[in-house]
């Protein structure tokens, strides 16, 4: 999975970029050159994971991660960094961090419009790319007409159409076909995206109410889109405490947890994904699938011969397992572990262990 951060300069994407994947880096702004871009790995925090790690002890503990391209701020009508960044534009996700904080210069925050605006802004960006590719589709039919070319116009001009009529293509409903032929565009108005709002030290025991305080409630109920809130300049003086210094810290504030977790998943939930886990005394970790994938498939993310010899699954809940203490022997012992067949649907939070054979050739 990628994430792609996008953001107005001075909104603290940087800081978030920095607190995702512990790097130290400063995105300069996009001023007329190549857009700036940082690149990093972030672990998605899961208490799941640690504890299981807590009672099979194992040689190494693997979080799940994703990849996260920060793109440098991009001030209104800067939409060649949009346009040029491919490795921000294959992102599989937007996360848009938004300034819900005031600032000597810039005067008071105000996300819906920031919202607004960076949404015309990917509108365009991708309504540059169809006007372009509409152009050459013309000519080239012009001399010879290809049946595959007349209906990637006529598909096109149907985006184009909605694109003019300002709406994002995430919310364009498109045949399986359809999509596919789109895939290949990138276009930016089309990938889920978080809008973030990034609150001051003061606001953040009313994160949860961000939608209402800042009127988004038309764009927290668009297609593929949510509305979440962080704090980097908290979230950078939490990181730096473990513990229970941590969490008398975050009672203080009011909350409950760091809010990094809960972003992560936000981002999951916009993405569609969920974590299967597997223990062994080699390797705890955690594996990232779309909800809905089937148990052969899942096994596939692990290693393809699993999904090749794949002969069946065995299947325990979280819960059992935390229960059982992480041993595999007292959860067979409770007839606590299930079979399961290779269209078996994985569930968030189970741990599989996969039986298979590949014949040795």
């Amino acid at each position: 999975m990628k994430l792609g951060l996008v953001g107005r300069p001075k909104t603290g994407k940087t800081t978030l970029f920095n607190l995702l994947t512990g790097a130290t880096v400063a995105t300069s702004r996009f001023d007329g050159g190549r857009a700036e871009l940082h690149t990093g790995i972030a672990r998605v925090p899961d208490a799941r994971v640690d504890r299981l790690s807590a009672f099979v002890r194992p040689r190494k503990t693997t979080h799940a991660t994703f990849e996260v391209v920060d793109l440098a701020g991009i001030a209104k009508g800067e939409r060649s960094g949009l346009l040029e960044a491919k490795e921000f534009r294959d992102a599989d996700a937007l996360l848009h961090v938004v300034r819900g904080f005031a600032d000597s210069v810039l005067g008071p925050p105000d996300p819906k419009a920031d919202v607004a605006e960076l949404e015309v802004e990917l509108l365009l960006a991708d309504l540059e790319v169809v006007e372009r590719r509409l152009e050459r589709l013309e000519v080239s039919l012009k001399r010879r007409r290809v049946e595959a070319d007349a209906r990637e116009q006529a598909l096109l001009r149907r985006v184009r159409e909605a694109l003019e009529a300002d709406t994002p293509l995430r919310a364009l409903d498109l045949s399986a076909d359809d999509a596919k032929a789109v895939r290949g565009f990138m276009f930016l108005s089309r990938k889920p995206i978080l809008h973030c709002v990034n609150l001051d030290e003061k606001a953040v025991g009313e994160g949860k109410h961000v939608v209402e305080r800042f009127g988004l409630h038309a764009f927290a109920g668009r297609p593929h889109t949510r509305i979440g809130w962080v704090s980097a300049l908290i979230e950078g003086e939490v990181a730096q405490l473990e513990g229970e210094a941590q969490q008398a810290f975050l009672a203080d504030l009011g909350l409950r947890e760091p809010a990094l977790p809960r972003l992560l998943s936000e981002g999951y939930a916009l993405l569609g994904l969920i974590s299967f886990f597997t223990t062994s005394e080699d390797e705890v970790r955690a594996w990232t699938i779309p909800a809905g994938t089937r148990a052969q498939d899942a096994a596939g993310a692990v290693h393809s011969d699993m999904a090749r010899g794949f002969i069946r699954a065995e299947v325990v809940a979280y819960d059992d397992m935390v229960a059982a203490e992480g041993s595999w022997a007292e959860l067979r012992a409770r007839g606590r572990i299930r079979l399961e067949g290779k269209d078996y649907i994985v569930q968030d939070g189970e741990i599989c262990h996969f039986r298979f054979n590949v014949a040795k050739g």
